[in-house]
């Protein structure tokens, strides 16, 4: 493994047509947005994308989906106590060496060492918070959304009986028309060092990003709905570059070439010229 070279940032430009990017539970299940307009997409839905895309990249993850598990385990305490370091570290003493339980976690899976995970389980004698150098912010759409409704009927009783439901029991399925989502985000050199995330990882999570929606299909985004656009990689050379990461994502100017933009190329894309590092630029459509 490789020590980080330096500070990364990134952007990614994703798109999505006729899909439900991120639906809010306590809202119907509506593709979320603010009091504005815009669509949103929480920083747990892209952290939950780029785990998915770490498994089938074939690396170790500690929060997996119900659905794609793929270690046998059903739930996180299962699978901490399943990893032989860590039950080497808990069965020591009374009271386990909480950085040795947070190294040992950091070494056996990707995401640990990324995001960060706190380790606190009924029945284990330690807890243990661990920060992760990767930090992800909700995405935002570039123009307020139009949100689409429809209704849907069941086609089949559930249930024999008059308890079951009857066939024209309705349902409602909410979309986005269409949306251009900007997904911001940085790794932090220090606290990669804490974690051991090396530039091999931070490669992985540059492929992760440019493939976020692959095996990723479902009922809500349908295949080819959901797209990643472009990707911004800024690899900087200082743990502490001379222009912050607010600034290298505004410099990302993105403007409307029409009233009601219908597609990725209905937008114009500038990048400011700064003075720091020029980032690598992937054109993904």
């Amino acid at each position: 493994m490789t020590d980080l070279k330096g500070k990364i940032d990134f952007a990614v430009i994703i798109s999505a047509t006729n899909a439900n990017p991120n639906g809010d539970p306590l809202n119907g299940n509506r593709p979320r947005e603010n009091f504005d307009g815009y669509g949103e997409i929480s920083d747990v839905c892209i952290k939950r994308k780029i785990r998915n895309r770490f498994q089938d990249l074939g690396e170790r993850v500690f929060v997996q989906s119900d659905e794609r598990a793929d270690d046998g385990f059903t739930s996180l305490k299962a699978r901490a106590e399943g990893c032989e370091e860590l039950k080497a570290i808990l069965s020591k003493n009374k009271n386990p060496d909480r950085d040795q339980f947070s190294q040992a976690a950091c070494r056996e899976w990707i995401d640990v060492r990324a995001f960060g995970q706190v380790f606190a389980f009924k029945g284990v004698n330690v807890s243990v918070g661990v920060r992760g150098p990767v930090s992800v912010q909700q995405a935002v759409s570039v123009s307020p959304v139009d949100i689409v409704s429809m209704q849907i009927t069941k086609s089949v009783n559930s249930e024999d009986g008059k308890d079951g439901k009857a066939s024209d029991t309705m349902g409602t399925k909410h979309r986005v028309g269409f949306g251009l989502y900007v997904i911001k985000g940085s790794v932090n050199v220090q606290l990669a060092e804490k974690t051991g995330f090396s530039q091999e990882d931070a490669k992985l999570l540059k492929d992760a990003l440019k493939t976020l929606f692959e095996n990723d299909a479902s009922s809500a985004r349908p295949e080819g709905s959901m797209e990643v656009c472009r990707l911004y990689w800024w690899q900087h050379e200082e743990k502490t570059p001379s222009v912050s990461t607010a600034k290298l994502h505004r410099s990302i100017q993105i403007k409307e070439k029409k009233d009601r933009p219908e597609s990725f190329a209905d937008y114009e894309i500038h990048l400011a010229e700064l003075p720091c590092v020029k980032p690598e630029v992937y054109d993904l459509v």
